[in-house]
């Protein structure tokens, strides 16, 4: 018998206790995105409770790494299953991502307030070129560790070409798709691993294959906005590798240029603010949620904040828990593996197109360049943190 089905001894629960203030710690300190998640993860994980070993991390670190979802959540959602099993697991999501999601939110029903109420947003003015600066650096980033060789380069400027020309949400998954189908036919030049039978469990997998086509068929016929809401960012969360970075292009498409649920300076607001929280970023659909229901009072943008995040993490979790159970067998195999590469290439494209669409309308102002630029310098010239800047932005914003 598994030892997660197994009860749970004083001893054991004294752990799962510690363990989940520990999560509820690292939810409230990682600030920085994916890269220092992971340092601090083996920093409390590893080096100080010994919860498992630094191969271990690593590994599962590399698994979340090529599946669609939050990596950062999606790791520290597998080590939560490694020490406790699936239980464990979903508490340990929840705790890692109620405080993002709730000062999001609060962020999101607090915006519609002052645009409500003609109070000004002066404040956050320097916010949005802000953001564009962290997506520019973010973006050049993930180039450097993806594009490998002229074909995933030729693949990241194709992606981000189509992405430009073509601003619809039903172009990202077909790009992604098109990126790991080109590269997966170069598995030849991948190391032969020697493999075994695999033998999988498919309960998560149905249970996220049937999510996915119950709520686009809900949505389509009831057309009610929480369920289409939901149906939308669990589309996203199913397709999107890479972590918030890749996630940006894809929200903006959706619900800005494509369905206009928020305006371009709320959504640059929004992603500007996320970059100084800690824990995921995926947590900025929750303030896209309230915001994308506003007209539907205070009940109504939470709801919509709350069908949003559902949407944003279930898939990635569903996955992990799905593919966790035979890694071992899959990643032996070289198409997989392959495939990854254009996956990744295609991904950095997008960015790089979402980078270009929300630089445009700037261009024409120079303070607004000029921010960009200036946060682009300090991003990669020094070591200051992102919520340092965005602080420094904001109270720029309330006294300049």
């Amino acid at each position: 018998m598994p030892p997660y089905l197994t009860p749970v001894k004083p001893v054991r629960r004294i752990r799962y206790l510690i363990f989940m203030k520990d999560v509820l710690i690292l939810a409230l300190t990682t600030f920085g995105g994916p890269q220092v998640h992971l340092a601090m993860l083996y920093e409390r994980f590893v080096k100080k409770r010994r919860y498992l070993t630094e191969s271990e991390l690593m590994e599962l670190n590399a698994l979340c790494q090529i599946l669609p979802g939050p990596t950062s959540t999606q790791t520290i959602t597998a080590v939560g299953f490694k020490i406790g099993g699936p239980n464990l697991a979903y508490i340990t999501l929840l705790i890692w991502v109620l405080p993002a999601v709730s000062i999001m939110t609060a962020v999101g029903m607090g915006m519609y307030y002052l645009e409500q109420h003609n109070l000004s947003l002066r404040f956050a003015r320097f916010i949005q070129p802000m953001a564009v600066g962290f997506l520019i650096v973010a973006g050049y980033r993930i180039g450097q560790k993806v594009i490998k060789d002229q074909v995933s380069l030729a693949l990241a400027i194709t992606a981000a070409l189509v992405a430009y020309v073509f601003r619809s949400p039903v172009m990202t998954p077909i790009v992604i798709v098109a990126g790991g189908l080109i590269t997966a036919l170069t598995y030849q030049k991948h190391e032969r691993m020697e493999k075994k039978p695999l033998k999988i469990q498919w309960a998560n997998f149905f249970l996220w294959a049937g999510v996915f086509i119950g709520a686009a068929g809900l949505g389509a016929i009831t057309q009610s906005l929480p369920v289409r809401l939901f149906e939308n960012f669990y589309r996203n969360g199913s397709l999107v590798f890479g972590g918030g970075q890749v996630l940006t292009p894809m929200l903006y498409n959706e619900f800005v240029a494509f369905k206009h649920y928020l305006t371009r300076e709320e959504f640059l607001s929004g992603l500007g603010l996320v970059q100084a929280l800690p824990g995921p970023t995926f947590c900025f659909a929750s303030y896209i949620g309230a915001l994308s229901m506003r007209h539907s009072g205070w009940s109504g943008q939470f709801w919509g904040s709350f069908v949003s995040t559902a949407g944003i993490f279930l898939p990635g979790t569903f996955l992990i828990y799905f593919v966790y159970r035979f890694w071992e067998q899959l990643k032996r195999y070289r198409v997989v593996r392959a495939s990854l590469d254009g996956v990744n290439a295609a991904s950095s494209g997008l960015t790089a197109a979402a980078a270009i669409a929300l630089f445009e309308p700037m261009a024409p102002y120079w303070p607004s360049v000029a921010v960009v630029l200036i946060t682009m310098g300090i991003l990669f010239f020094t070591r200051i943190p992102p919520v340092v800047i965005v602080i420094c932005g904001l109270l720029a914003g309330v006294v300049l």
